[in-house]
C-alpha cells in the first residue's frame, strides 16, 4: 500500500478540520511538552505532524525551533496556510518516519500522537525505535501517543495496534526510561470517542531516574 497517497486521499476527502484525530487544541501534548521542555530553544520535531494545531500552540508558546514532519504534503500544506506568515517559523519534512533522513542527536523532544499505532508489523516499529534512537540526543525526551486496549480497532480504513503503558514502553527498549503516563478520551468532529495512551519518556544511557 502506498501510505503516503492514502494519507493525500484521506486529507482531500476531509479537509483540516474533519479527519478523526482533529483537534483544535493540542492540550494534553502541549502540556506534556511545557513540562520536560521548559527552555523555548528545545529543538523539537512532531512526526505524523500534519495539518495538527500542535506547531500553532507551540509557536504561541515561544518555541523557536519546531520540525513539522508528515508523509504526504497535503496536511503540512494544511498547517502552513492556517498558519500564513508564520510558516516560515517551522521547519517541514515530507518524508516516512520509518527512513526520514533525519540529523544525529539532533531534537530535544520528540512528539508523535496518531503514528506509531499505525505500525502494525515489528519490523516497522523497529525501523520507528531506531528512528527516534537516532535523532533524540541524550536526555531528551520522546511523549508518542496511541491508541489504548479501549481504543478503536481501526483508524481512517487501516489495522492498527493498541497500547497500555507498559506494552507501548516494551517496544523501545533500554534506554527509554518512562517518566509518566496518562489517558486521553478524544472526541471526533462525527462524535466518536477515541481512547489514547500518551506515554513520556527521556532518552539516556545513564541509570534508571526512577
Amino acid at each position: 500500500m502506498d501510505r503516503a497517497a492514502h494519507w493525500d486521499a484521506v486529507y482531500r476527502a476531509k479537509g483540516e478540520t474533519g479527519v478523526g484525530w482533529y483537534q483544535p487544541r493540542a492540550t494534553v501534548s502541549l502540556d506534556l511538552i511545557r513540562r520536560v521542555a521548559p527552555r523555548l530553544t528545545t529543538p523539537i520535531i512532531d512526526v505524523g505532524a500534519g495539518a495538527s494545531t500542535l506547531v500553532d500552540g507551540l509557536l504561541d508558546a515561544g518555541y523557536a525551533d519546531v520540525t513539522a514532519l508528515d508523509i504526504t504534503p497535503s496536511g503540512l500544506g494544511l498547517a502552513q496556510r492556517r498558519l500564513g506568515e508564520r510558516a516560515a517559523c517551522v521547519r517541514w519534512l515530507v518524508a516516512d518516519v520509518r527512513d526520514a533522513p533525519l540529523p544525529a542527536a539532533a531534537y530535544g523532544l520528540w512528539h508523535d500522537r496518531a503514528v506509531f499505532h499505525f505500525l502494525t508489523s515489528a519490523e516497522e516499529r523497529q525501523r520507528y525505535v531506531a528512528r527516534v534512537r537516532h535523532a533524540v540526543r541524550p536526555g531528551g525526551h520522546v511523549i508518542v501517543a496511541a491508541f489504548s486496549p479501549e481504543g478503536p480497532p481501526k483508524c481512517s480504513g487501516l489495522d492498527v495496534r493498541r497500547y497500555g503503558a507498559a506494552a507501548m514502553h516494551t517496544e523501545f527498549g533500554p534506554g527509554f526510561w518512562l517518566l509518566d503516563s496518562l489517558r486521553e478520551d478524544h472526541h471526533t468532529p462525527g462524535g466518536g470517542l477515541q481512547q489514547f495512551t500518551y506515554c513520556l519518556c527521556r532518552v539516556d544511557s545513564g541509570p534508571d531516574p526512577g
